[in-house]
């Protein structure tokens, strides 16, 4: 069993993009198929920097699933946690293309997602145990049994870097805000980084502002706290110093794949050892990429590709003592 460089587990689906921008759904004549789902999204962007990468999910049995498991080995991830669940099918997203901020979402994940199945068992706990660094969302946590899943698996951790949650808010996925609040907070203690947007963060510790969010964060137990802020930058806080990221301008056709292009390089940055300076400037020049072109794991930047965004559009990462 090699040791991975990334694990990441969650959602997994079939994003179906408009390929008419500007038109409601109902209006909409042809759709293109692609790998979706945001730990999926987040493993494959690390995978294409150069990470060793699993996923461990599930996919219904029909003819998705195969889809999916070919998309992932193609893009270079470890796929043989995909597992099958017998009698759910695999998640379909539709999406609206309003740019540059409005992105409907249509999730079909009745009656129930078979990656919110996830148990004990479909884990090789070793082998997360081992993983440089793990990946979890919390769309994870909003179903049994998948959440006492995840918790049992941050005991494991026990609070190991790096032990991501991408805090990953679907409103659509949790009962109320408060709900999702209480078991984001049951998490916290146990990871090493949290990661979320303004509305994400909000939702998990009730502060918006940036700054007093990102240190309720490290409060409730991240040593590192990242709230991407949309077209106004990335603030990231650690117990000694706050590094302020300044935004990337280029023009957006489909913004849905920004947070885990983000995701996917921060994640490939930490087990590189990079200084989180560099990692959060990548991370936000590959959102920005992202954010670009129209897919999402199919599209996602290479290195170079990230580097050329940076190197020609952002101003450094300006940080100050915390």
């Amino acid at each position: 069993m090699p040791r991975f460089d990334v694990i990441a587990t969650g959602r997994v689906g079939v994003d179906l993009y408009p390929q008419q921008s500007g038109v409601a759904l109902a209006n909409v004549s042809t759709f293109a198929k692609y790998l979706g789902g945001s730990a999926t999204n987040v493993a494959v962007q690390a995978a294409r920097l150069g990470s060793t990468v699993a996923v461990v999910t599930k996919v219904g049995d029909d003819g998705f699933g195969p889809f999916i498991r070919r998309a992932l080995e193609d893009f270079g991830v470890d796929a043989r946690w995909v597992e099958v669940d017998p009698k759910l099918r695999t998640p379909i997203v539709f999406c609206e293309l309003h740019p540059p901020d409005d992105f409907p979402l249509l999730f079909y994940r009745e009656p129930k997602a078979p990656d919110m199945n996830l148990t004990s068992r479909d884990f090789d706990h070793a082998a997360v145990r081992d993983a440089s660094l793990f990946w979890l969302t919390g769309t994870g946590l909003s179903d049994e049994p998948s959440r006492s899943t995840l918790l049992g698996l941050l005991d494991e951790r026990d609070h190991r870097p790096h032990t991501v949650l991408d805090l990953d808010y679907r409103p659509i996925f949790w009962a109320s805000p408060q709900e999702a609040a209480v078991w984001v907070r049951r998490a916290l203690p146990h990871v090493t980084v949290a990661v979320g947007n303004q509305d994400e963060v909000e939702v998990a510790v009730g502060e918006r502002d940036p700054r007093r969010a990102a240190a309720a964060l490290l409060e409730l137990g991240a040593q590192l706290a990242i709230v991407k802020r949309g077209g106004e930058g990335v603030l990231a806080a650690t117990a000694d110093q706050v590094i302020e990221v300044s935004p990337i301008r280029l023009d957006v056709v489909n913004g849905l794949g920004a947070g885990d292009a983000f995701g996917g390089t921060l994640a490939h940055g930490l087990v590189r050892g990079w200084t989180l300076e560099r990692t959060l400037a990548l991370a936000n020049a590959a959102g920005a990429l992202a954010a670009s072109r129209l897919a999402c794991a199919d599209d996602f930047g290479t290195l170079p590709e990230i580097e050329s965004v940076l190197s020609s559009s952002a101003l450094p990462p300006e940080a100050s003592r915390a």
